[in-house]
């Protein structure tokens, strides 16, 4: 599921004119990777995208001393924003996390190494425990949606530590 161009568009509705850097920074301060993997590159090769396609225009300004590259976004890139609500709004999937696949063959690895692994998902885990609760705690900028989707997966992250915790105990 491809979801850049989503969260791209969306972004640039709730923030006209911000530059590329702007939207990527909030994408990585609201923790949008929970949502979806997105690189440096693969943000701009998007936003390009976007642009190509006239769902978005720039609009030069000069701040301060350099010019930036602001964005806004088009009627078409309006359509194209309700089209892909609506597309990834009605889709539900599974959660499938590359952990699982790893352990469809835990018998088949060594139990040490098998307990490293699951240590580190936890301590992994427990980080983003950590950077979910100061979001929600926190971050006032995120809308009340995003913050129970925050929660929800908070709620996930908790469930898979107590897992992980309880695989260990029965290796």
């Amino acid at each position: 599921m491809i979801l850049i161009p989503l969260l791209i568009l969306g972004l640039i509705k709730q923030n006209p004119g911000s530059y590329g850097y702007e939207l990527l920074s909030l994408m990585e301060e609201r923790h949008y990777k929970y949502i979806v993997n997105f690189t440096k590159g693969s943000f701009y090769y998007n936003l390009q995208k976007l642009e190509e396609k006239k769902y978005i225009k720039r609009v030069d300004k000069l701040d301060n001393v350099r010019e930036t590259q602001n964005y806004v976004i088009t009627e078409l890139g309006d359509k194209e924003f309700e089209r892909l609500m609506h597309k990834y709004g009605s889709k539900t999937e599974y959660i499938n996390l590359s952990f699982y696949g790893a352990m469809l063959f835990a018998d088949e690895y060594k139990t040490e190494e098998l307990k490293k692994l699951i240590e580190t998902q936890i301590e992994q885990t427990k980080e983003r425990i950590f950077l979910l609760e100061k979001s929600i705690k926190e971050d006032n900028t995120v809308s009340i949606y995003f913050k129970k989707m925050m929660e929800n997966s908070l709620s996930h992250h908790l469930v898979n530590v107590q897992w992980f915790e309880d695989l260990l105990k029965n290796m």
